[in-house]
């Protein structure tokens, strides 16, 4: 239930945060490269985005991912954690192990 009610939580920052920046549905969903509906359904919390799309939204709104799942008001992070660009940075094999856990922390929150 608790893992429902992040992704509802998702759609709801995803939103205010697209209308802060004075977006439509249609204009996020392009700049972010997919759908509007795939976008809708974000906000509405009927699909749950993956790894790489959540950090897409997270960068393009200058936000951490903890923001976005509700697990911190806090926009941006207080703490040195990795800076964007490293992620960047990473090898497929780093990439693909913090998928893993990101499904793992998922799994758990079910």
């Amino acid at each position: 239930m608790e893992f429902e009610q992040n992704f509802l939580i998702l759609g709801e920052r995803i939103a205010t945060l697209r209308k802060e920046y004075n977006l439509s549905q249609y204009d996020l969903a392009e700049r972010l490269g997919f759908s509007r509906g795939k976008l809708a359904n974000y906000e509405q919390g009927s699909r749950q985005p993956d790894y790489d799309t959540l950090i897409k939204i997270a960068r393009f709104f200058d936000v951490t991912i903890d923001y976005l799942l509700g697990e911190s008001f806090e926009r941006k992070s207080s703490s040195d954690n990795l800076a964007s660009s490293e992620f960047d940075n990473l090898s497929k094999d780093e990439k693909d192990y913090l998928k893993m856990q990101l499904e793992i922390y998922r799994s758990i929150k079910k």
